[in-house]
């Protein structure tokens, strides 16, 4: 190998170190600064009527202190009541029930393990043939078209960075590819643009898929 090879292996090396170094910092100061402006912004305008002037962090610093205040107040037996009751009232209401309810259910499914979540993490080949997404399966559906029950997934494909919107899709089981991953660890894969993914995506046998395979070479 010349010298000059051997200086742009080096260099080619020490830039992809670099890259895995930069890169997630850049990827978290973005998701940061996306979430702090976009919290910071909510109660800022009150605060500007209040004082007459901006003060850049005080919208987020209030905002998390309303959020901790909500979290102890709900967390005790009347608090707990009443924010039973007002989610009562805010489900009933047309228009606000359906977005409440989502967001709820989304939010629970990302952050919390021991309600009723995603199930598994699994590819679907999305937009195009040939190009992969990772979505969060949900459950399964059956769908009757023309007298014939079709078994299919209801996968959700979240964006990046910010896992938490998406979009809701029905997929044939047979086209979902089964990872073998915790919902943790695709969130991580999201958040991180990719970054934070492993070497190899090792697919997970799927024993509904097999049973519907044997159903289907019996009848054959």
């Amino acid at each position: 190998m010349s010298v000059s090879s051997r200086v742009i292996d080096t260099v080619k090396r020490h830039f992809l170190s670099g890259v895995l170094i930069v890169v997630p910092l850049i990827l978290t100061y973005i998701v940061l600064k996306f979430l702090f402006e976009t919290i910071d912004g909510i109660l800022q305008p009150i605060i500007f009527k209040l004082f007459g002037y901006f003060i850049p962090g005080l919208g987020v610093f209030t905002t998390l202190l309303l959020i901790i205040l909500a979290g102890m107040f709900t967390r005790n037996y009347l608090g707990h009541k009443l924010y039973k009751y007002s989610e009562r009232l805010l489900v009933k209401m047309p228009v606000i029930r359906p977005i409440y309810s989502s967001a709820k259910q989304l939010l629970e499914a990302v952050t919390i393990s021991d309600v009723k979540s995603f199930k598994e993490v699994g590819l679907v080949e999305y937009p195009r043939k040939g190009v992969y997404a990772l979505c969060f399966i949900a459950r399964t559906v059956k769908i009757k078209v023309e007298d014939n029950l079709k078994n299919t997934f209801t996968v959700f494909i979240p964006s990046t960075p910010t896992p938490v919107s998406g979009m809701v899709i029905l997929v044939p089981r047979e086209d979902v590819i089964l990872l073998d991953m915790t919902i943790e660890d695709g969130v991580k894969f999201l958040v991180s643009g990719g970054v934070a993914s492993p070497d190899v995506l090792l697919q997970k046998k799927d024993p509904g898929r097999e049973e519907i395979d044997e159903v289907n070479s019996e009848t054959c």
